[in-house]
């Protein structure tokens, strides 16, 4: 996944760090899995991501590290 090429692990870049979004959202792993797989925009700014094509499972697995802080 080219999730990368937004976020940074522990600084902004054109989205949010990895990092804020764990401490933004601790423990919501459904939560976090629904808005990678269908992107938005207007929670972080008015910068658009967009929908992320993966499946199912690896969008619950980033959810999972990402809700478990991002590797803090």
């Amino acid at each position: 996944n080219a999730c990368t090429a937004c976020h940074g692990l522990s600084q902004k870049m054109v989205g949010p760090s990895f990092v804020d979004i764990g401490r933004k959202y601790p423990g919501q792993i459904d939560y976090l899995a629904a808005k990678i797989k269908s992107g938005g925009v207007g929670l972080w700014g008015p910068i658009t991501m967009p929908a992320q094509t993966l499946s199912e499972a690896d969008a619950k697995t980033i959810a999972i590290w990402l809700a478990a802080g991002a590797g803090r």
